[in-house]
């Protein structure tokens, strides 16, 4: 794709919270802006894990990319994949085999699961990112019911009605209060051999206490509403491994089919592209207008940067900063291409976190005001609808939480792909027995004329 327009050609690689943010705000400005990325949608990712639980579908919280740039001419989408930056050249290479010229790039790839070091663990604990780990962890939670309502071995169903969620951030938190909520209200009429209200629930942390990037005061708060939706909180310990029908703790071994991880990050391979240096998480060392230092053409933004604050402070990975981040490249830009005064360096405002627990609780924090319980629970639901991409995705999570705040239902309960269980670890030496056995009588037998 070459540069046919006498306009500069912004690329941007990403369309998460950064990369959107700095397309919107450069969308009326002369230049050419070609977004890149693999999935054809925006996610809302804070709302990812309730696609997990089933309290909303896929395209509650997804707006597909083009709809969102279609009425500005000078933005144009491509479905690939980067696979290099060529910064000699300035192009960008995509598995398609395209190479995209640029005159600026604008790299906002964002992270993905880190299990340091035991990357095995993801087979058997997925992380929670994408739309396709969203639905495949729906599947492999409701599965899990369904094999425990008609398994015999008590054993086995105990590992069945399991749930570990390695991880007390955020995500960790949301997920398991909303997997308590699941199995104490939503499924507690649909069974009639199991009782999923007494699914255990464990919560996995190697911190002295949950949430830990909230006040002590508030942490304490959500580690009570947890207990008391009955999650086992286990802190202060490290998991040592992770199998298919297990995970060990220290000297514990939880027979548990169904582990989440939400345990670290990483960023993607820009730095790797680059050559540039990153830090342990392989994020992106930018200077203070998130430029690549001695790359005057080249921005990386969101959790794929690692950028210092004026005061020192590390920008937070969170999806308020990326939104900050894109709209400062976007300023920068402008000022750069109409030959005016750059803003100063990049600052993030911290303009608080929230976090749910579950019915009627949530933690809010403003620095000097913190919220918690039910005010706090109302003030999320209505921060998350606020900033969700579109209207009709608004109104539509709006109708669904409504609807499971008066019923207590989750409506998106379903099981794709194939359902049929895995066998017992004795059942399937049977099965194979009895494969062996048909085989036998065949050959006995002859073909048939």
């Amino acid at each position: 794709m070459q540069n046919k327009t006498s306009s500069p050609r912004v690329v941007i690689i990403g369309a998460g919270f950064g990369g959107l943010a700095a397309a919107l705000k450069l969308a009326r400005e002369p230049v050419e802006i070609v977004i890149i990325d693999r999935q054809n949608y925006h996610l809302f990712q804070p709302l990812l894990y309730q696609v997990a639980t089933a309290a909303l579908s896929p395209a509650d919280i997804a707006a597909p990319i083009r709809s969102i740039v279609r009425k500005f001419d000078n933005v144009s989408v491509l479905l690939d994949t980067v696979t290099d930056v060529q910064r000699n050249h300035r192009q960008v290479k995509t598995l398609g085999g395209r190479r995209i010229e640029y005159d600026y790039l604008i790299i906002a790839t964002g992270a993905t699961h880190n299990y340091f070091g035991r990357d095995e663990w993801q087979q058997f604990a997925p992380g929670l990112k994408r739309i396709e780990d969203a639905t495949d962890l729906r599947r492999r939670i409701l599965l899990a019911f369904e094999q425990a309502e008609i398994e015999e071995d008590a054993e086995r169903r105990a590992a069945l009605m399991t749930f570990v969620i390695v991880g007390a951030g955020p995500t960790g938190v949301e997920m398991a209060g909303a997997v308590a909520e699941l199995t104490r209200h939503t499924l507690a009429r649909d069974f009639r051999r199991i009782r999923t209200e007494h699914a255990r629930i464990l919560l996995v942390d190697n911190g002295d206490r949950i949430m830990r990037s909230f006040p002590q005061s508030l942490s304490d708060k959500a580690h009570r509403s947890l207990e008391s939706m009955g999650v086992e909180l286990i802190l202060n310990t490290n998991v040592d491994d992770i199998e298919r029908d297990c995970i060990r703790i220290g000297t514990d071994r939880i027979p548990s089919r169904t582990v989440v991880w939400s345990a670290g990050i990483k960023a993607s391979p820009a730095g790797q592209w680059l050559a540039a240096e990153t830090d342990r998480a392989g994020r992106v060392t930018v200077d203070a207008s998130l430029l690549l230092p001695n790359d005057e053409r080249i921005y990386v933004i969101g959790d794929a940067c690692a950028h210092l604050n004026p005061d020192g402070q590390a920008t937070p990975g969170l999806a308020p900063a990326a939104k900050q981040q894109g709209q400062y490249v976007a300023r920068d830009l402008k000022a750069r291409l109409h030959h005016k005064a750059r803003p100063a360096p990049f600052q993030y405002r911290d303009r608080g976190q929230l976090a749910t627990i579950g019915r009627h609780s949530a933690i809010c924090d403003f620095g000097r005001w913190r919220l918690s319980g039910y005010l706090g629970w109302w003030l999320w639901g209505i921060a998350h609808i606020y900033f969700l991409i579109s209207f009709r995705n608004r109104l539509l999570v709006a109708a669904n939480w409504l609807w499971s705040y008066v019923t207590f239902g989750r409506g998106i309960r379903l099981i794709t792909g194939d359902v049929q269980p895995d066998p017992a670890p004795g059942r399937q030496a049977d099965a194979r027995s009895s494969q062996r056995n048909d085989a036998d009588r065949s050959a006995a037998v002859g073909p048939s004329n």
